[in-house]
Formats: C-alpha cells, sequence, structure tokens
C-alpha cells in the first residue's frame, strides 16, 4: 500500500511536471497555423482538463492495475500451496522473493504434516502389530485354561493335591487372558475416550502411599522394596482417580523393567510454584533413541512380545496425556542402570 501511495504521487507530480514543461515549451514557439501539431495543441488547450482529468484517471488505473494485479496472483499462489498442504509431499513449496516468509512458514507447517503423517502411520502399524501379538497371545492361556478344566471334568479320580494344582494353573491362565482381554479394551478406550478432569482437593502423600501400598504384593514377587520420600501433606487440587492412574502406571513400568532385588524410589516436592514428582528404578539403561520415543502410543521397550510381560504400550501415552491435562508435563531419563520418571505439576499444594 506505500508503494502504491508513493507511486500514485509520482505520477502526479510527475504528470504534472510534464504538463508544465509542455506549455513553457509550446509557448516559446512561434506557430504560424500550418504545423502538423498545431491543430492537436490547440483542441488539448481548450480542453485541458478534460485531458489533464482522462489522463490521471487513465495513470490511477495502470498503476492500481498493476499494483493489485501482484497480490491477486500471489493470493492464487498461495491458494496453490494451500492445495499441496492438503496431501503433502517431499517437494518444496515455491513461492515468489517477494513472499520468502510466507514460504518459509507453509514449508515449515509441510514438514510439520509430514511427520504427524509418519507418526501416526508408524503408530497404527504398532497398533495393529500389537493387536495381532495379543490375538496370537491369547490362544496360549485360552488352550490351557480348557485343557486342565477337561481334565479336571474327565478324571474325577484325581487326587485333592493335584486337582487343587491344575485348579490353581487354570486360574492363572484365565487370569492371564483377562489381561490381554483388558489390553484390547484399553486400545479401544484410548481412541474412543476424551478425557476430561474432575479436580478436588487431595493428599498427594496419601495417595503415593496408598498406591504404593497396593504393589506390595507385586513388588515382593521381585524382591522389591519401595521408598518414599514425601511431606507430612501435600494437598493438590486435581483429578485423583486420573492422577492416581498415572502413578499406577509409573509403578506398573518399574515393576516389569526392575533387576530383582533393588528398590523403586518415590520423591515428592514443592519447588519455584511447583510441585515435583520422580519415580526411579534401577533397571537396564534405556537407549536415547528409544527414551525419545517412550511417551508414543503403542511403543514398547521390548519390540517382540512375550505373554508374560508388558502391557499395550498405553500406559505412557495415558500418563502422559493426563499429566498435559493438568497444565503439568512429565519427562524421562536413563543412565548408568537407573531409570527416572520426573512430574511437574504447575502451582503450590495447600498447607
Amino acid at each position: 500500500m506505500l508503494q502504491y501511495l508513493v507511486a500514485m504521487i509520482v505520477f502526479v507530480v510527475g504528470f504534472v511536471g510534464f504538463v508544465l514543461v509542455g506549455w513553457r515549451v509550446c509557448n516559446s514557439i512561434t506557430w504560424h497555423g500550418d504545423e502538423l501539431l498545431y491543430r492537436p495543441l490547440q483542441w488539448v488547450r481548450e480542453y485541458i482538463l478534460l485531458v489533464g482529468g482522462l489522463c490521471l484517471i487513465s495513470g490511477w488505473a495502470v498503476i492500481t492495475y498493476f499494483f493489485f494485479r501482484k497480490p491477486l496472483r500471489y493470493l492464487d499462489e498461495v491458494i496453490a500451496a494451500a492445495e499441496q498442504l492438503a496431501q503433502p509431499t517431499d517437494a518444496a513449496i515455491v513461492l515468489p522473493p517477494a513472499m520468502q516468509n510466507v514460504e518459509d512458514e507453509l514449508n515449515l507447517v509441510r514438514q510439520q504434516a509430514l511427520r504427524d503423517a509418519q507418526a501416526a502411520r508408524e503408530a497404527e502399524q504398532r497398533k495393529n502389530d500389537l493387536v495381532v501379538y495379543l490375538a496370537h497371545d491369547l490362544k496360549t492361556p485360552l488352550t490351557s485354561v480348557i485343557g486342565y478344566l477337561t481334565l479336571l471334568r474327565d478324571e474325577p479320580q484325581l487326587s485333592d493335591a493335584l486337582r487343587c494344582r491344575y485348579t490353581g494353573i487354570a486360574l492363572d491362565k484365565a487370569e492371564r487372558l483377562e489381561d490381554l482381554i483388558n489390553e484390547f479394551f484399553d486400545i479401544t478406550r484410548f481412541n474412543l475416550t476424551h478425557l476430561e478432569l474432575e479436580t478436588s482437593p487431595v493428599d498427594l502423600t496419601r495417595m503415593l502411599q496408598q498406591v504404593a501400598s497396593e504393589f506390595a504384593p507385586q513388588f515382593a514377587e521381585k524382591q522389591l522394596t519401595c521408598r518414599l520420600d514425601l511431606p507430612r501433606s501435600l494437598v493438590y487440587d486435581c483429578d485423583p482417580d486420573k492422577l492416581a492412574r498415572v502413578f499406577d502406571n509409573l509403578l506398573r513400568n518399574a515393576f516389569y523393567y526392575s533387576f530383582p532385588g533393588t528398590a523403586v524410589e518415590i520423591t515428592a516436592r514443592q519447588e519455584k510454584g511447583e510441585i515435583a514428582l520422580s519415580f526411579t528404578n534401577e533397571g537396564k539403561t534405556i537407549p536415547a533413541e528409544k527414551l525419545e520415543r517412550i511417551f508414543e502410543q503403542f511403543f514398547r521397550l521390548d519390540a517382540a512380545r512375550t505373554s508374560q510381560t508388558g502391557g499395550a504400550g498405553l500406559g505412557l501415552a495415558i500418563a502422559r496425556e493426563i499429566v498435559e491435562l493438568h497444565g503439568g508435563r512429565i519427562r524421562a531419563h536413563s543412565a548408568d542402570n537407573r531409570i527416572t520418571f520426573d512430574i511437574l505439576l504447575p502451582g503450590n499444594a495447600q498447607p
């Protein structure tokens, strides 16, 4: 617009200067009436206002067309680039040099769209692989349950000890079968459910103590101990059910990947207007490339699924979503056979 105004001012000044110079030149010449330019110049002199107005209007129209044609052409190119963003490719978006900033922004959006599309494809592939693994794993405990129950039905003469043993095995396999089915439901719920918070004041110290006590029997199986370094009280306004699920997922993760006979440490403190929670366990160091993806949907540290450990690869993804809904952030780091998850929640706890 500034260039347009400057061009109009230059045109008007130039036109007026041209008219004045032409007027003086024509007046300095002695005309006899038979010259070729005499009659046209005489007509222009008689209708100087009309001719001047037409020239100004024509000049304004030409300049306006020139300046408005450029943004319209740019708009067409931006529309074409936007259509390219709908189905991004590896080919970069190219715009005129005058639109370098717009070109850079659109290419950033294109690259982000490509990354998101790739991440979505990888997540979908991981989910499909996981479903295949789960479907395969369902066969083993189901076959065992049917086999042992059939044996109990067809062999009424079994001793009480053997009958009790077979019943216990069948129960263990049935519980494993239930875990696998629950993983199917986890996948469905994660895809279809939008998490919403229902906040209320809750003592995080009591919550962490309770969640840790619930894992005591499982920890005992691997000779794990749980050490708590918590303040006497840490009342915080949050969604207790969902935040308890975060703690549950982190402790479950620690149980699966801790070395037997080690300790799981849970600490909580207030610092710089935030509540800092930390979950640390001793386990095999997580490589940096896996650590960057540990919060992705359906990502599992062990690429080959076993029928005994691990879940659907949703626990940490759900934990991150819940923490971020609270306005906080969660991160993981691992070194020297130690794995730590840090949670930072905004705001101070109530005394």
